[in-house]
């Protein structure tokens, strides 16, 4: 292990990265707090300052991939429709296999200058975690419970709302609606066979309904969907705490851009179609099993500044008087205070496993784990 590496894995180090994290995301929240009033002036005016302040959470993730791990980032795409990414609002649907592939769909935003006004389909309870929920509901996430019979007009309106949004959008999708795991593999299985549906090998089956719902309601306002297909390279299992620690991962990501007016409208054929965009998916992973590669050319953009200076910025004007205080705590020589001082770096660092623990894939839904939790498309 180098020395560069060894610095990157201490402890400390990471407590003061979650700080500055933790720091930064109450200070926006209060700011979009005071938004609120503004919403009432003008709408759009609020919608942008809210973009600006979810960047200013959502990058510094980013910047930890980026640029704390160094993982690279390698695009498969056509290079006819390169030119369109990020100058279009489109539905993106992600395979949903790595704890951090979610990460990786913001980074890919964030090169294509779309990062703040991504959405994404999270489930409600998210809505009340601190930092990341509440900024989510600033920023007019589309949050649902799950249940399709309470989820089917609470999507539908989040969606409609969507339609005179005063920027370009992506609109992040997981259509398997957990993370796939050999158990929920297998269950997921057994329902394609019951239903007569050609078996994933790569995949769960997709969600069909939520599918439907997202491209119904968004026909006349997103031009395309975005089918991704995301995989590391040599078998690796990527995790949050190995981005942490500065571990460098490498991401390929396919995407296919598929004109939004061609897929059908009636929700039969819509769910046979995407039905098929997943056997196509699980094509592009074998294939990219066999060749390590995708297939097409690559087309990568490059990496953004702005992630790391966000990022600098907030460390120079958290970390400073958090040392100042730290040096006051010693020299008092305080037992209290410094009882104190330790049972906060304590706080911390249970508020940072526990939140790298929401993105593992053994804390994923119960989707899977019971036979008729999967029949529910």
């Amino acid at each position: 292990m180098g020395l560069v590496q060894m610095l990157k894995s201490q402890f400390v180090l990471h407590l003061l990265m979650v700080y500055v994290f933790m720091a930064s995301g109450v200070i926006v929240n209060l700011l979009q707090l005071c938004t609120l009033p503004l919403w009432l002036v003008s709408k759009q005016l609020a919608r942008k300052v809210n973009i600006r302040l979810g960047y200013s959470i959502m990058s510094q993730m980013v910047a930890l991939l980026e640029w704390w791990s160094a993982t690279e980032c390698t695009l498969y795409t056509d290079p006819k429709s390169y030119p369109l990414y990020g100058k279009e609002n489109a539905i993106v649907v992600l395979n949903h296999n790595f704890e951090i592939d979610f990460l990786c769909g913001w980074t890919f935003c964030e090169r294509f200058g779309v990062l703040g006004s991504s959405k994404v389909l999270a489930k409600k309870e998210l809505a009340y975690v601190p930092v990341i929920g509440w900024m989510w509901y600033f920023l007019e996430i589309v949050f649902c419970k799950r249940r399709w019979e309470d989820d089917r007009k609470t999507v539908a309106e989040s969606l409609q709302n969507l339609h005179d949004y005063p920027e370009n959008f992506w609109f992040l999708l997981h259509c398997e609606g957990t993370r796939f795991t050999p158990k929920k593999h297998e269950i997921s299985m057994q329902v394609a066979e019951s239903k007569g549906l050609p078996k994933l090998k790569y995949h769960l089956l997709p969600r069909t309904k939520g599918f439907w719902v997202t491209v119904q309601n968004l026909r006349g306002n997103a031009a395309a969907v975005y089918d991704s297909t995301l995989n590391f390279r040599n078998n690796e299992a990527p995790t949050l705490l190995g981005l942490l620690n500065g571990k460098k991962y490498h991401a390929d990501l396919y995407v296919r851009r598929i004109p939004l007016d061609t897929i059908p409208e009636g929700e039969a054929d819509c769910a046979a179609w995407l039905h098929k965009l997943y056997q196509e998916k699980d094509s592009f992973q074998e294939h990219y099993a066999q060749t390590g590669r995708f297939p097409g050319p690559i087309k990568s953009p490059p990496r953004r500044p702005w992630s790391l200076i966000n990022w600098l910025c907030w460390s120079c004007l958290l970390l400073f008087p958090l040392f100042l205080l730290f040096a006051r705590l010693v020299s008092s020589g305080s037992t209290v205070t410094i009882a104190t001082t330790v049972a906060f770096c304590i706080a911390v660092s249970v508020g940072a496993r526990w939140m790298i623990g929401q993105t593992e894939i053994d804390r994923g839904s119960s989707y899977g784990n019971k036979e008729v939790s999967i029949n529910n498309n």
